[in-house]
């Protein structure tokens, strides 16, 4: 085609999307553009894309639908997916096209992205990695479904009010959502509590019977997710609960007025809130029932195009792979066979196989309290028939666990899914190990540590069961969305495959020693640096210099992660400098972001530690602005847009052993930050990538971490013996961050005192020794500009597409479905499937 043709042919697709929008603003918005909101042209923009999108969706379902396409069913209590406007149009390619005609129309394409509202459906890392899963998935043109919970209201929105964190609902939903298209027609239908019945069919044969005391509707959303570039389109289908009947007309009548909406107001809490506080009992039984809730429905639905494709569940396996992302959805173990069982009438033992090699585990977690458990009782009261089904496993488990290993009890009460240790439990990790065709840790060494510890008896039950697949990240968001001035100078540099094949960015190797690319990958960070310091401080008389160094720590305030240490090296820095304004060191600007439980005290004492630091040294004269402190509150995936690509150093400072992979490290390095980190995680394998000559390193190693709990940990000693460390501690105890008040931080400097659980004090001299180090390097701008180029270049491995390969071939077994364009716009009659007869069951 002549670039004349291109040229015209572009010009017309840029008239249609003016008109358009034009037609979403009057006709969806009921507006005129002369008195249309920045919200009615935002929902007009992106109607205007899910259009041009819906295609693509239609021929993806028809994929799905196909009998020779395996399906990954992805099953996850959260999905932090993030703006979908900027991203849907870098995935379809439309970006250029529709920023010329948001400028032609009188629009700023920018403000209009910037307004969109965050999905509230997701905390931290767990539900960024099944966004990115989402993504890459559809890129790699695999055929998938997320399943989760719609939720009406994300965590939290979080405010710094006088230092501290306040909670405020997070209304998500409330400027529209334009993405997702309601389903109803799919509901499906959810029971709690009740009892079981034992009845005998035709054939006087035995079966259970569960009735339950309350039926719950769940009404799926489905939300498309385009790959980069390529016709395949999945989905995102959320689940919101609603009354079986939402109105009782007789309580109305008699003047209950409650009780005529009692039941659509319990119906609908299930899906009110992510993550409900679960220190009270209703919040642990509200917990349970959202878990089982979508759960329940996805299997369902699961079910139900199975059968569309295939006359019986028989190889539900060959059809579906389904991966429980975490403990939160492992009641599909019980819940898959209630459906075969009591529902399509399997015998045990076929159930079990198919539901054995239809699911798959993902742990995440190293830390004893973060792996669920469930109270015998509450457990029994919500999900009589499921505590019957477990018991059952438990039973059969056991019997095996004893041939193995004759006469060991004790791996006998580690291994039962219930834990009888005092009150009585049942253990959702156990139950997911059992149920599932393989259990996959999320780094290199989280896998090693799970295989050697966690989950040691299941190792050696069944070896090779326990696989590794290391987290990753989609490039496509996290460089191509959030850092396009980096975008360009790579692609400029290399070419654009890179955002499909990230080793190719091992091409940037050969420029880390090139002085024009150095100073066009400073200029880039430099930039992005300023567009920060602008935002900051909007409005403030306060000034950033571009040039300081970027050291950022942004994750969930949680103890293990060790936000606290990282104020100790500042305090100890604010120390040096006051007692020698003539330190040669560089300028910082600290950032900190990140939420903290509603619920968990010290993490919200450490959020006001910091602010109240930041407030007296960002002021302090003697200073003269050498060290800056920010804490951003309400931290997200937007934000994270912003802040990935503005880091000089990413602070990656767990205690070693306590991380299961992290994600936040990867987008870091992805986007030319240096990191100081301990061996935890996924550091290591960063570490190995990058070369340990671009790492920071410091701190304990697991192994060490674990000696020095058996030989005794007393950090008492390390106070006494460390001067400076001395110096830092008492000097928070005194008050002096707190106004005078020497009761504010007491629970925090008691807790490092005399317990320590983290080890901050053993590390921190070797933490600060680092940051020296740090500091150094940074001033030698040159060599700290290659070491950020190579970073970059050596982070191939951390794309989510490699972490979707590595499932595929270990563990789900599924290839690439690309989806052909059968269906361009609506058929003349009308009729996109056929929908096959169906053999009637035969009950087993």
């Amino acid at each position: 085609m002549s670039s004349q043709k291109a040229a015209a042919n572009r010009k017309e697709r840029i008239e249609k999307l003016k008109r358009a929008f034009a037609y979403n603003v009057f006709y969806q918005q009921g507006v005129t553009a002369r008195n249309a909101s920045l919200n009615d042209f935002y929902l007009a923009v992106s109607h205007t894309l899910r259009d041009r999108m819906q295609h693509l969706f239609i021929n993806s379902v028809e994929a799905l639908l196909a009998k020779d396409s395996k399906i990954v069913c992805y099953l996850s209590a959260e999905f932090l997916m993030g703006p979908h406007l900027h991203n849907n149009l870098v995935n379809l390619g439309l970006y250029d096209e529709f920023e010329q005609a948001a400028k032609e129309t009188g629009l700023d394409l920018k403000e209009i992205i910037d307004h969109e509202e965050e999905p509230g459906l997701g905390n931290g890392g767990l539900g960024r990695l099944a966004a990115c899963y989402l993504d890459s998935l559809a890129s790699l043109q695999i055929p998938a479904i997320g399943y989760g919970i719609r939720y009406e209201y994300g965590m939290f929105d979080q405010e710094i009010v006088n230092g501290w964190q306040k909670e405020f609902s997070d209304r998500w939903l409330h400027p529209g959502n334009p993405w997702e298209i309601k389903k109803a027609d799919r509901a499906c239908d959810v029971g709690f509590g009740g009892h079981t019945e034992i009845y005998h069919d035709e054939n006087s044969k035995r079966h259970s019977r569960w009735i339950p005391a309350r039926v719950i509707t769940g009404i799926p959303y489905d939300t498309p997710v385009p790959g980069y570039k390529v016709n395949n389109v999945n989905l995102l289908r959320l689940w919101s609960a609603e009354a079986h009947s939402s109105f009782d007309f007789e309580d109305f009548n008699t003047g209950d007025y409650y009780g005529a909406v009692e039941n659509k107001i319990q119906a609908e809490t299930i899906s009110k809130v992510l993550y409900p506080n679960d220190e009270q009992f209703q919040g642990k039984q509200l917990r349970l029932e959202q878990q089982f809730f979508f759960v329940s429905c996805s299997l369902q639905d699961m079910i139900k195009i199975h059968l569309h494709r295939y006359d019986s569940l028989d190889n539900l396996a060959d059809g579906f792979a389904a991966q429980m992302n975490d403990t939160h959805p492992s009641i599909a173990v019980p819940e898959l066979m209630r459906l075969l069982i009591d529902v399509h009438f399997y015998n045990w033992k076929a159930a079990w196989e198919i539901t054995r090699n239809t699911l798959c585990y993902t742990n995440h977690t190293l830390l004893p309290e973060a792996i669920e458990k469930w109270q015998i009782d509450l457990f029994g009261s919500l999900l009589p028939r499921h505590l019957e089904i477990i018991y059952e496993i438990n039973k059969r488990f056991l019997d095996d666990v004893r041939l193995k290993y004759p006469g060991d009890g004790d791996r006998l009460s580690r291994m039962s899914i219930i834990d009888e240790s005092g009150p009585r439990y049942v253990r959702m990790a156990n139950l997911a190990c059992i149920g599932s065709k393989a259990i996959n840790g999320v780094a290199a060494m989280h896998t090693d540590l799970l295989r050697r510890h966690v989950l040691a008896d299941w190792n050696s039950m069944y070896p090779g069961k326990i696989r590794n697949v290391t987290n990753g990240v989609t490039p496509r968001r996290w460089i191509a969305v959030s850092n396009p001035r980096l975008t360009r100078l790579i692609t400029e540099a290399i070419g654009e495959k890179w955002l499909t094949r990230l080793d190719e960015l091992q091409k940037l190797e050969t420029l880390a020693d090139d002085s024009a690319f150095q100073d066009a990958w400073q200029k880039v960070k430099k930039n992005n640096k300023q567009d920060v310091a602008n935002l900051i401080l909007h409005g403030t008389e306060q000034v950033i210099d571009p040039d300081a160094m970027f050291d950022v720590q942004v994750k969930r305030i949680h103890e293990y992660k060790r936000q606290h240490l990282n104020i100790l090296h500042i305090i100890t820095l604010y120390n040096r400098l006051k007692a020698n304004p003539a330190l040669d060191v560089p300028p910082r600007l600290f950032v900190f972001g990140g939420k903290a439980a509603p619920g968990y005290h010290m993490a919200k004492l450490m959020i006001k530690l910091i602010t109240s630091v930041a407030q007296l040294v960002n002021s302090d004269p003697d200073i003269q602005g050498r060290i800056k402190i920010f804490f951003i509150p309400n931290y997200n995936v937007k934000i994270g847009h912003i802040v990935y690509p503005m880091t000089d150093l990413s602070e990656q400072i767990s205690q070693a052993g306590m991380e299961a992979s992290g994600t936040g490290n990867m987008k870091f390095s992805m986007n030319g930050a240096l990191t100081i980190g301990t061996l935890d995680g996924a550091n290591v394998e960063i570490r190995e990538e990058v070369g340990a000559e671009n790492f920071f390193l410091f701190g304990l190693n697991v192994d060490e971490v674990r000696q020095l709990r058996i030989n005794g940990y007393h950090p008492m000693d390390y106070y006494n013996y460390n001067s400076k460390l001395k110096q830092v501690i008492d000097l928070i105890a005194s008050g002096h961050f707190s106004n005078g008040d020497r009761e504010l931080f007491r629970p925090l400097v008691d807790s490092l005192l005399h317990h320590d659980q983290y080890t901050l004090f053993a590390d921190y001299q070797s933490y600060i020794d680092c940051q020296d180090a740090v500091g150094r390097t940074y001033q030698d701008r040159k060599n700290w500009t290659r070491m950020s180029i190579l970073n970059t270049a050596r982070m191939g491995k951390f794309s989510s597409d490699r972490s979707i390969m590595d499932y595929s071939t270990k563990i789900w077994d599924v290839k690439p479905f690309p989806v052909e364009l059968k269906w361009e716009r609506l058929p003349k009659d009308g009729v996109l499937f056929s929908r096959p007869k169906r053999k009637k069951e035969v009950k087993r």
